[in-house]
């Protein structure tokens, strides 16, 4: 439920019916737009219709929000969300690329994707430390050595560092050398581990489970709001469905329903969403196309030797091409909407 201020509403007004709110046991969440403050209300609707909100000095109306993701909501925040990361911002403006390796292999090896990335265009450096498996007995990651390796590479580039947070232990020490802290497909639904990542305030990145619907998707990044972290960018990376010829399905259908319902940035993995390196730039264009706010994508300098991943990678060349393409995508798109908008 949310309840909708007046425009010019005084602050004295909107503390009125926050202190109503609180001394009822409920939850409180304010969204301050250009004109009007938006007060989010957490806790069962049948307790907030029993209080006088409505009739209060200010209030404009009280709306009920039929999704049960309240602070992801749209309704709750009309304006789309935009997370700084560094020099830059995810969400506005051009779109955000994220590129490097699944695994962090050697310094030598993340040095040569990091500066070679950022030649091409990327804005930050993705490289695993700790990596969860499929099988207990392959490559698991360097672990430190692979975080202060990334440290060096965002040192020598000046690219902020992504990489996956596991479990809360480690949360302590990815938090000392990384920039964005990812949650990866298999922890979606650690609710545990979601509400640790939301107390620390720094910028999510929430992978979507592997079989999970939008609905459990937007209610993962609802744990971490409600910690306080309203830094949470969200990512396609494919489904689990009847199709084996690619790794999985990437349902670009995610990023406008999403849009739609929510405010929060939203990212295509193209490289897990097919699994197939030949594909990769296909659908990192169609993630674009489809109005993502950017892709996150693997690069090696040698797949055939990756220790993870390398079917899906894509070489340092082929990284280049990629991004001057989604470019051009990006570009004429808003070209389109300059000539067709409306209010022009």
């Amino acid at each position: 439920m949310i309840i909708v201020m007046k425009e010019g509403a005084h602050q004295s007004q909107i503390d009125e019916v926050v202190h109503l709110l609180e001394t009822k046991g409920l939850g409180v969440h304010i969204s301050q737009g250009e004109e009007k403050t938006i007060v989010g209300v957490i806790g069962p609707k049948e307790r907030v219709r029993e209080l006088p909100v409505e009739s209060m000095p200010g209030v404009e109306k009280v709306v009920i929000v039929s999704n049960p993701f309240k602070l992801a909501s749209r309704a709750f925040h009309p304006q789309d969300t935009l997370v700084t990361v560094g020099n830059h911002v995810v969400g506005g403006g051009d779109p955000t690329i994220i590129a490097g390796p699944c695994s962090v292999e050697s310094l030598e090896q993340i040095l040569e994707v990091a500066h070679a990335v950022k030649k091409s265009g990327a804005h930050m450096l993705r490289g695993g430390a700790f990596k969860p498996r499929s099988s207990p007995y392959s490559f698991q990651g360097l672990g430190e050595t692979g975080l202060k390796y990334l440290a060096e590479a965002r040192e020598q580039t000046g690219l902020p560092i992504v990489s996956e947070v596991m479990e809360i232990d480690a949360l302590p020490l990815m938090c000392e050398y990384v920039d964005v802290l990812q949650i990866g497909a298999r922890n979606m639904q650690n609710y545990p581990l979601l509400r640790a990542v939301g107390k620390t305030q720094m910028p999510v990145l929430l992978k979507r489970g592997l079989a999970a619907t939008m609905e459990e998707w937007l209610m993962s990044a609802e744990y971490i709001l409600s910690e306080g972290n309203p830094n949470v960018i969200l990512c396609e990376r494919g489904i689990r469905t009847f199709e084996t010829y690619t790794r999985n399905t990437l349902d670009l259908n995610a990023v406008p329903v999403v849009q739609h319902l929510s405010h929060l940035p939203i990212l295509v993995d193209p490289s897990h969403g097919v699994g197939k390196w030949q594909y990769v730039t296909a659908m990192a264009r169609a993630g674009i196309a489809a109005g993502a706010h950017g892709l996150i994508v693997e690069v090696h300098p040698n797949p055939k030797e990756a220790l993870s991943d390398g079917e899906q990678s894509l070489t340092l060349d082929s990284f280049d091409t990629m991004v001057q393409e989604v470019r051009r995508i990006s570009a004429a798109m808003n070209i389109d909407e300059a000539i067709y908008s409306p209010h022009r």
